[in-house]
């Protein structure tokens, strides 16, 4: 079991100090009366910041890809491959037989090896998006970085067991020997989306289901998201994307491309179950503000054809893509719309190249790349 509260592993003097309501607007239960880590000067900063590795947890979960999982290797490598060619890659495996396989896997796939490390850090599944460390950093502190440990439940205690996943960003923070802090409250990685300027995106559909925090309001939850990431302002759309079993992940809708704009999808066929639920996510986006008063600039981007399998509408969305230091790995999907969302997302990130990877085996477990990946920040 978790303790609520900061675990400094050296740092215990920084979290002296009282914590008061009065000073930080406080107004959850069970928040802590010692600083959190926007009062100690630390942000969570954008994906498209510059990263010093990703972190990823290799995929070993036969009921996440039923009859699939030999499948995803191939597609999951090169994922490593592309993003490992602009900066450093750490995979969790369970043991030595997994880091064996996984070499083999990413030997097979022509991946520099040198790039990447594994850490023996047993996993349930894969997704380190959700389970994987959040990494807040303060360019001035003596720690430069520190990771928020946020408690997973699985989407709702969906697919138990998950004690192993719950615990790896307090295992990194270990390895690291950098301060661990503890919220106590349920958060995903993917539920949330930064602009690295004090704003975060959200989903109602999401962060106010009842499987996640019941004993929290909407406004207590945002106490909690400002000081545990280090933000200002909480903007929040409604929907998820059919199939999503995460309850409506952001990362699957709507993506900050730099400060100020955002790429969001869109479905073209009115008779489609997505068109009514992604039109009320549009109408939100094009009335919010963002701190400086500024309108979000609003990029469409297509989605694609529906991906069916075993009679199950999956969660394919070409927004669930991820932001490496010289890369953006997009999913694809064997349909039309391919090429478009490449070439709408490639012109968002002109210094970058844009990496379609087909993603038609890896949706089957109902994520892809961005859910799978979790980025470590430069400082």
């Amino acid at each position: 079991m978790k303790f609520i509260h900061t675990l400094f592993r050296s740092l215990d003097a920084t979290a002296s100090g009282n914590f008061k309501e009065s000073d930080s607007d406080i107004a959850a239960p069970g928040l802590p009366t010692f600083k959190t880590p926007k009062k100690l000067g630390y942000y969570f900063p954008a994906e498209f910041a510059p990263h010093s590795a990703t972190w990823l947890s290799w995929p070993h979960k036969e009921a996440s890809w039923p009859g699939k999982i030999n499948d995803i290797y191939p597609y999951y490598a090169q994922f490593i491959k592309a993003v490992s060619e602009g900066e450093k890659v750490n995979i969790n495996v369970n043991d030595e037989a997994m880091r064996s396989f996984a070499i083999q896997c990413l030997a097979d796939a022509d991946v520099d090896l040198a790039q990447i490390k594994f850490f023996i850090h047993p996993t349930n599944d894969a997704w380190c998006r959700d389970h994987g460390p959040a990494f807040l950093i303060n360019p001035k502190a003596e720690n430069k970085k520190v990771i928020v440990d946020w408690n997973y439940n699985a989407w709702g205690n969906k697919y138990p067991p998950y004690d192993l996943d719950d615990i790896i960003p307090t295992l990194i923070a270990n390895e690291y020997n950098i301060p661990v802090f503890h919220p106590g409250i349920v958060m995903e990685g993917g539920s949330v989306e930064f602009n690295g300027q004090g704003t975060i995106l959200t989903s109602t559909a999401c962060l106010l289901n009842p499987n996640r925090n019941p004993q929290l309001n909407q406004q207590q939850i945002e106490d909690y998201l400002r000081h545990y990431y280090g933000v200002e302002q909480i903007l929040w759309v409604s929907e998820g994307i059919v199939g999503d079993d995460t309850d409506g992940h952001i990362d699957d809708t709507v993506r900050f491309v730099n400060e100020d704009t955002v790429l969001t999808v869109i479905e073209e066929i009115k008779s489609d179950e997505n068109y009514a639920l992604l039109q009320t996510n549009l109408k939100e986006l094009k009335q919010m503000r963002l701190l400086n008063g500024k309108q979000l600039n609003i990029i469409e981007l297509p989605m694609p054809d529906a991906v069916v399998y075993e009679d199950q509408r999956l969660p394919a969305s070409y927004a669930n893509f991820y932001i490496a230091n010289t890369a953006v790995i997009v999913p694809v999907y064997r349909c039309k719309n391919d090429d478009k969302a490449l070439q709408i997302i490639q012109e968002c990130f002109p210094d970058r190249k844009v990496v379609g990877i087909d993603s038609s085996d890896i949706i089957w477990g109902l994520g892809s790349f961005h859910c799978l990946s979790q980025q470590e920040p430069s400082v």
